[in-house]
C-alpha cells in the first residue's frame, strides 16, 4: 500500500510542479507584454507629439508667407 500511495503521491508532486512553472512562465510571458505594450504607448505618444508640432510650424510658416496651406497626402 504504501507503493502505491508514495507513487501516487510522487505523481500529484510531478503535476504540482508542472503546474507551478506554467503558471511562472505565464506571468512572465504576460509581463513583457505589458512592457512591450507600454513601449509601444510611449513611442507613440512621442510621435504624436513631433508630428503636432511640426503641423503647428508648417502652418505657422505658411501663414507668414502667406500661402495657402498644403493639404496632407493620405497614405
Amino acid at each position: 500500500m504504501s507503493k502505491t500511495s508514495d507513487g501516487a503521491r510522487e505523481r500529484a508532486e510531478a503535476r504540482f510542479q508542472k503546474q507551478q512553472k506554467a503558471d511562472q512562465e505565464g506571468q512572465q510571458a504576460k509581463a513583457e507584454h505589458e512592457a512591450q505594450a507600454r513601449a509601444v504607448d510611449l513611442k507613440t505618444s512621442r510621435l504624436k507629439a513631433l508630428r503636432t508640432e511640426k503641423e503647428a510650424a508648417d502652418k505657422k510658416a505658411a501663414e507668414a508667407s502667406n500661402e495657402p496651406p498644403k493639404k496632407k497626402k493620405r497614405t
